[in-house]
């Protein structure tokens, strides 16, 4: 009989003890709201923001509700307003066109290499046809980040701003530099399936001063951002206050605390993930008829997902293998399904945004298969789980060649 893998892919690791007892501390406090501080108290919102940025290196961060409120709020600061095109990438999840579509911005969508990043020829195309575009909501989408010296040289030379969105990059980096360092501002999520876990969250950085004053005023401070520890200095407000609108987008107390203790482990994690990310890969190179995404050296990854193509395949074939691999409780993800299931939607399901054709990237998703590795797998269950993926594309694989040598 067949193995089967008896996990699960949506179950992540526990709030660690110490995140359990800062959070327990602020129930029993009851000073939730991160500008509701008895007299010297800093609060874990205030405390978690100065952290973040000291691990990113930046000069200042923000906290808030969650990562499309970052990206919204991002766009803002940097100063996209209604009926501006905004640039960024076909292959992302559906909150990158829609934190665009939310400030009456319209998306420019960009092709996608088989690296599944940006494609830069396609984005100095774009950024020469589209003039008003100011603004690149670059997604580093299941972690792969771009060549970001040659993006940054690009955007750079044509004065567009880059906002990184690092939902699937927080601890990467491009040539030693963290994700969501090389733009105007960088955003990350703290949603539960993201690298840190709050449920809900998101924070963003930067060293424009300007930018993240209004940032902060956008989140909603209440004239309060003398309390904040990694805000620009208090002048840089001035003449912002009065024009800036509160999108109450707050971060609490509650949610910063669980936070702290996994940004201290977060590099630790990261390397658990990489093993389990390189088990998979491992058990996958040389699969008949699949093709292992290859990562540069220059890139620092976060493997808390995998991703592989099925080059070519008819979507029958494909669903085949998602189908014989779900049999045996391997859960796969295909970006190529006609309609959006789950967290798994393509460009042409944005109808919202209006998108043109891009075949570049439509071959890409025809063929793209996208997996979890939660921190709850074992390197067995990750070896295990290659093995089930190998046996049955193959055998989807055999039985199609055996097919196409008879027609």
């Amino acid at each position: 009989m067949s193995d089967r893998f008896e996990g699960s892919f949506t179950q992540q690791e526990p709030i660690p003890e110490d995140g359990i007892t800062a959070a327990l501390d602020v129930m029993r406090h009851g000073r939730l709201h991160r500008y509701n501080l008895a007299d010297g108290e800093a609060g874990d919102t205030a405390l978690l923001e100065e952290e973040f940025a000291a691990f990113t290196g930046a000069r200042y961060c923000l906290a808030v509700a969650s990562g499309g409120q970052a990206l919204s709020i991002a766009l803002r600061a940097a100063g996209v307003v209604p009926g501006d095109p905004v640039l960024t990438n076909a292959f992302t999840l559906a909150p990158v066109p829609g934190a665009i579509v939310a400030v009456g911005a319209r998306p420019v969508l960009v092709e996608t290499t088989e690296a599944l990043t940006i494609d830069l020829d396609d984005l100095s195309t774009q950024i020469a046809a589209t003039p008003a575009a100011r603004v690149l909501l670059l997604s580093h989408m299941r972690g792969h980040i771009c060549d970001m010296d040659r993006l940054m040289a690009i955007c750079d030379a044509a004065g567009v701003q880059v906002v990184e969105d690092c939902a699937h990059t927080m601890g990467a980096a491009w040539n030693r530099i963290s994700s969501g360092r090389h733009g105007l501002i960088g955003c990350y999520s703290t949603q539960t399936y993201k690298h840190m876990n709050s449920g809900e969250g998101g924070l963003i950085v930067s060293d424009n001063a300007p930018a993240m004053a209004r940032a902060t005023l956008l989140s909603g401070s209440y004239m309060l951002y003398d309390r904040h520890r990694a805000a620009p200095p208090q002048e840089v407000f001035n003449g912002l206050t009065l024009d800036t609108p509160n999108m109450s987008a707050r971060m609490d107390n509650l949610r910063a605390a669980i936070l702290r203790p996994q940004l201290v482990s977060l590099p630790e994690r990261v390397a658990a993930w990489n093993a389990r990310y390189a088990a998979v890969e491992e058990g996958l190179r040389n699969t008949p008829g699949l093709t292992v995404i290859e990562r540069p050296e220059v890139e620092s990854i976060v493997g808390s997902s995998i991703q592989f193509l099925l080059r070519d395949w008819s979507a029958a074939a494909v669903r085949e293998v998602v189908a014989r691999c779900s049999a045996r409780g391997v859960e796969l993800k295909w970006f190529g399904d006609e309609t959006p299931i789950a967290f798994t939607s393509r460009y042409d399901h944005w109808r919202y945004a209006t998108p043109r054709v891009l075949p570049r990237t439509d071959r890409i998703l025809a063929g793209l298969i996208d997996m979890r590795l939660p921190l709850t797998f074992s390197l067995d269950d990750c070896a295990l789980i290659a093995r089930i993926i190998r046996a049955e594309t193959s055998a989807v694989w055999q039985a199609r060649t055996a097919r196409s040598a008879s027609s």
